[in-house]
């Protein structure tokens, strides 16, 4: 078994009367895909994106048993009026519901919300557990607020209290300390750490032991900073016990390495020697496997390079698909 964490869909269409700030999913002159038109954004979109019997011949043919989807990340758009992104919300989830009904067991779809407006979207949690869906996707930031930030702090406890995992998904946004066309490369790693680090630093892991959170390609640079916040928090190399009186900001809770040993990661980080290092660094327990398809190819079978690793048997099948049911909160098919 193998289930594909990391996954995306597009609707097929969006309503004739939808406001002018909707997307458009515009038809292309003699193929079934359709052009997604969003602002700025112009994508291609195959009829993989929204057709549940391509999806799933897609999947029979490398090897996925099923695949959590989540909008394409171009439509969290929370620069949209809070009112007009609410509307936006509520027609994809309605859209994935009706797309994963096709095979709920294979298509294991997740929610998005308003973020720009707080309390709007903690309350849409309830529709989205009422609709079927699983869980909801979050960008890595919100019109420059960190996740982390104390105002977001309600979305995250509602969604704990209602058993709904979160899945982060690093949002490119433009720097003027870097290039445009590192958008998505460095900008996304530095993306993913900052969500992680807030949702740490920030006070929200203390505060909602209990919530699942998911980052995507492993939240960027997080483990590589990771030892760095562990050696000011405890004053010692290697993870070795604190000594309280040489750490620079000790804390008596939990360790920075503690805290992102509650999250898990996808493992998509195009390298054996990064997932290596997420493997030994944060445990094996912790990964899941992504692929962004079909935005992006999936490897050819699915998970080639993590099966190259030679873990042992009990530990490719954790990252393979344990984790992702225990992160999901469900039950696996028998």
């Amino acid at each position: 078994m193998l289930v594909d964490a990391h996954a995306h869909l597009l609707p097929r269409d969006y309503p004739a009367d939808a406001p002018e700030c909707f997307p458009r999913m515009e038809p292309i002159d003699g193929e079934t895909a359709r052009l997604l038109v969003f602002g700025a954004t112009r994508f291609r979109a195959r009829d993989v994106f929204f057709e549940a019997e391509r999806r799933i011949e897609a999947m029979d043919a490398s090897g996925v048993t099923a695949e959590v989807l989540t909008p394409m990340p171009p439509l969290l758009r929370y620069d949209l009026p809070a009112a007009d992104g609410l509307a936006l919300a509520r027609w994809v989830n309605e859209f994935t519901a009706e797309l994963c009904a096709a095979n709920p067991e294979r298509l294991i779809g997740f929610g998005m919300v308003p973020l720009q407006d707080p309390d709007a979207a903690a309350a849409e949690l309830k529709a989205i557990r009422e609709a079927g869906l699983h869980g909801v996707e979050i960008a890595s930031g919100v019109l420059g607020a960190s996740i982390g930030d104390e105002r977001f702090l309600p979305f995250f406890q509602e969604a704990e209290r209602l058993d709904l995992p979160i899945f982060v998904h690093a949002m490119p946004s433009p720097t003027e300390r870097l290039p445009m066309n590192t958008m998505g490369t460095y900008v996304v790693g530095v993306e993913g750490m900052f969500a992680a680090g807030s949702l740490i630093a920030g006070g929200t892991a203390e505060k909602c032991p209990n919530l699942r959170v998911s980052f995507s390609h492993a939240a960027g640079g997080l483990p590589l900073l990771l030892p760095r916040a562990q050696y000011f928090w405890g004053g010692t190399w290697n993870e070795e016990p604190p000594i309280p009186e040489r750490a620079v900001a000790h804390t008596d809770g939990p360790s920075p390495m503690e805290y992102a040993r509650r999250f898990y990661y996808d493992s998509m980080v195009f390298d054996r020697r990064a997932i290596r290092y997420l493997i030994d660094l944060l445990g094996h327990d912790r990964l899941l496997v992504g692929s962004d398809f079909p935005a992006m190819d999936r490897e050819d079978p699915a998970g080639r390079t993590l099966r190259s690793l030679d873990l042992p048997e009990d530990v490719l099948t954790d990252i393979t698909w344990h984790n992702a049911y225990r992160w999901l909160g469900i039950d696996p098919p028998k």
